[in-house]
């Protein structure tokens, strides 16, 4: 039976080169930067990545999809990461940031380290067959 991997804490973000901006916007920068240098990080720790939330039905959809195909994704559980520099509300604003405006923060699927989407592209993919040939390239699947 494949399993999913609920993947721990990580240290924290790794500090961003100093922006060019006025010294007042430069900490606020310099944060954002290693937010999303960490989310780079985590995306790519593994074949398929999941940012959820564990309360969330469309990131169970898509959790039990992929493993329905004997996928084990990593998952990243954002309302239980902690709440220091770049802790789940920091990551979940990231992500917002990376989808198109409307989407749902929660879930995003990170596969071979590139972004797939949401719930919405995850469907998608799967209906019109695409899903399996990226998991394959990515190392996910190997039938």
């Amino acid at each position: 039976m494949m399993r999913m991997e609920v993947a721990p804490e990580s240290g924290s973000g790794v500090a961003a080169e100093p922006a060019a901006a006025s010294p007042a916007a430069a900490p606020s920068a310099e944060a954002a930067m290693a937010v999303y240098e960490r989310v780079a990080r985590m995306a790519s720790g593994n074949a398929v990545v999941v940012f959820s939330a564990s309360g969330c039905c469309m990131c169970h959809v898509v959790k039990r999809l992929l493993l329905g195909l004997g996928v084990g994704p990593t998952v990243y559980e954002l309302d239980q990461l902690g709440c220091g520099a770049g802790g789940g509300r920091e990551i979940h604003a990231a992500l917002a940031q990376l989808l198109p405006p409307g989407q749902p923060a929660v879930p995003v699927v990170f596969v071979g380290g590139r972004l797939l989407g949401g719930v919405d592209k995850v469907m998608a993919c799967h209906i019109n067959g695409t899903l399996v040939p990226l998991l394959k390239q990515a190392g996910a699947l190997w039938l």
